[in-house]
């Protein structure tokens, strides 16, 4: 690497990094892709068109950048409501505790990360315009959303709360079961915060009856 590569970038660097990616997003998802020109992104952000290209390199790389800073903002967010809700330092010693702390955290993810506007807008340039963007099959920002999950269900399972024999994929489930089904929902039902909660906390307690510890099911059942 050059020297140039090591050198963090300066304050003025990340505002006009920041002013282009909203200015690009705004644009892209109000008049699409394809219509944006990149003089349009640079009078909006404030900056030349020079910066954007030199920043950037082209409209593709700012679509690219767009989705990317989305998806780093919602696995903050995703990293953030799993140490709440279902790391070492919450008590959850049995089935019932973890059924709540569940819920909680998908309600929770709900509320902070499907009603953000950046996530909705990148989820809706993803769909409109994945061909352009390669990149994102098995992109590693991706993987880290499913991991950050999946970590988690791996250490419930190895104390006996769950029943997970392969946790990458417990954790797509659980992405199936809540945020996959709000983002299929018409827009106007995502604005609606009950609505939300109630797809959400749905979806968690579904995923914890198809993960329930088999023993726990069978200890519950034989007390009937």
């Amino acid at each position: 690497m050059t020297e140039a590569t090591h050198k963090p970038v300066r304050q003025g660097q990340a505002q006009k990094r920041a002013a282009i990616l909203a200015a690009a997003r705004e644009l892209f998802v109000q008049t699409g892709v394809e219509r944006t020109s990149m003089d349009a992104i640079a009078a909006r952000a404030e900056v030349s068109k020079r910066t954007v290209y030199d920043y950037y390199g082209d409209k593709r790389r700012l679509l690219l950048g767009v989705i990317e800073d989305a998806g780093e903002a919602a696995l903050g967010t995703l990293r953030d409501l799993v140490e709440r809700h279902l790391s070492g330092v919450v008590a959850v010693d049995d089935e019932v505790e973890l059924e709540r702390a569940v819920t909680d955290f998908a309600t929770d993810l709900g509320g902070s990360l499907l009603v953000s506007s950046n996530y909705a807008a990148a989820v809706k340039l993803i769909a409109e315009n994945e061909s352009l963007l390669p990149e994102l099959e098995d992109h590693p920002l991706g993987e880290a959303h499913t991991q950050a999950l999946a970590e988690r269900f791996a250490h419930f399972a190895s104390i006996g709360l769950l029943d997970v024999d392969d946790p990458t994929l417990a954790a797509d489930h659980f992405h199936a079961l809540t945020t996959l089904r709000v983002l299929n929902e018409p827009l106007r039902r995502r604005a609606d915060a009950e609505h939300i909660r109630h797809v959400m906390s749905d979806g968690a307690r579904v995923f914890m009856r198809a993960y329930a510890s088999r023993e726990a099911a069978a200890d519950d059942h034989s007390s009937l």
